[in-house]
């Protein structure tokens, strides 16, 4: 279902961002011409488009919503996670007298930024 009303949004948004190109403007855009009767009038047109783009508006923000819809009830969790997941083994500890236990001479890092306390 989700995919079904994606592929219908992106159709839908095709059509909306086409509607809106044909659309005459302000400096003449790509408005269609036609005969000057009928629908093909540029009153007509202008008609036309503009209902049109008006009902793929209002299609567009209701395939928005029910996506959102659809996405929240396939995740199937309606409360947010707010606490860490503690189910990580904690790391081994550190060994408080470090290298010199061993009896072997520390080995300098090369970090510059390394804590060598010798």
């Amino acid at each position: 279902m989700f995919l079904f009303l994606t592929v219908v949004q992106a159709i839908v948004a095709a059509a909306l961002v086409g509607v809106i190109l044909m659309q005459r403007s302000e400096g003449g855009g790509l408005g269609i011409g036609g005969s000057p009767s009928g629908m093909l009038s540029a009153r007509g047109a202008a008609d036309f488009l503009t209902r049109s783009t008006k009902w793929l508006a209002v299609l567009f923000v209701v395939l928005s919503i029910a996506l959102a819809a659809v996405a929240v009830d396939t995740t199937g969790s309606d409360s947010i996670e707010s606490t860490l997941d503690r189910t990580v083994a904690p790391a081994a500890p550190a060994d408080p007298q470090g290298p010199a236990t061993t009896g072997e001479e520390a080995v300098p890092s090369d970090d510059p930024l390394a804590d060598v306390t010798q």
